[in-house]
């Protein structure tokens, strides 16, 4: 909460803020929808949004104080679910079709962060470490390379300064390599296409720590889902 200063809260802010006071745990899911997420995958990650919606409404606390957004990104970026706490989220049916614009997802995703945090401020919200989700089965392509750098880099500073935890889950042929370029943290390849579970412990996560205090570490199940 050491960032920046405060601007005033519009209207609809103040309402959002008034109706709900608790402190918000922002989570933002950045999924591949490029070609070839075409199939099985896409139908399976959509499966995993769904369940990721269910398993969260089983917690009350956590179901108004985890807030979830939705970027994709294919041969375009494009916010699909601005945020919104999850006893308000409908997940979305995704299709899959594009290149892969990783690098300018990942600004859009940060961007998208930035500005949340900064209505939260404005309204006097307490707030949790932001988390991102990014999902690939693949790399960066279709963009200029400066964009992908300049991606990594602002995870690394705000990782490095507590304003975000950036995770990434590869997918069947994605390149993980690739991905501990761009990341700080571990890349996670999924085991085959368990969306289900990857998200039932994403949402077993958030509310474990939407549970904890604003500055408390919480330690995460392990990722059964997957594999380092």
């Amino acid at each position: 909460m050491s960032e920046q200063t405060a601007l005033a809260p519009n209207l609809a802010d103040a309402v959002e803020f008034a109706e709900n006071p608790e402190p918000r745990c922002p989570c933002v899911l950045l999924v591949d929808t490029s070609g070839s997420m075409q199939g099985a995958a896409i139908a399976a990650l959509n499966d995993g949004l769904r369940a990721f919606k269910n398993d969260l409404m089983k917690d009350t606390l956590a179901s108004r104080r985890v807030e979830v957004a939705i970027v994709t990104f294919s041969s375009d970026v494009q916010i699909v679910q601005d945020f919104v706490t999850a006893d308000q989220f409908e997940p979305p049916t995704l299709h899959a079709e594009g290149a892969t614009l990783m690098g300018s997802a990942i600004h859009q995703a940060l961007d998208l962060l930035a500005a949340r945090k900064a209505q939260y401020r404005a309204s006097g919200v307490a707030y949790y470490r932001p988390w991102v989700f990014l999902i690939t089965d693949g790399e960066p392509q279709g963009e200029p390379e400066d964009v992908i750098l300049q991606a990594s880099q602002r995870i690394r500073d705000d990782e490095q300064n507590k304003r975000v935890a950036f995770f990434a889950v590869g997918i069947e042929e994605a390149n993980l390599e690739r991905l501990r370029q761009l990341t700080v943290r571990t890349p996670v390849r999924l085991i085959g296409l368990n969306f289900v579970e990857m998200f039932v412990w994403l949402s077993r996560s958030t509310q474990a720590v939407s549970h904890s205090r604003v500055d408390e570490q919480v330690a995460l199940p392990p990722p059964g889902w997957g594999t380092v």
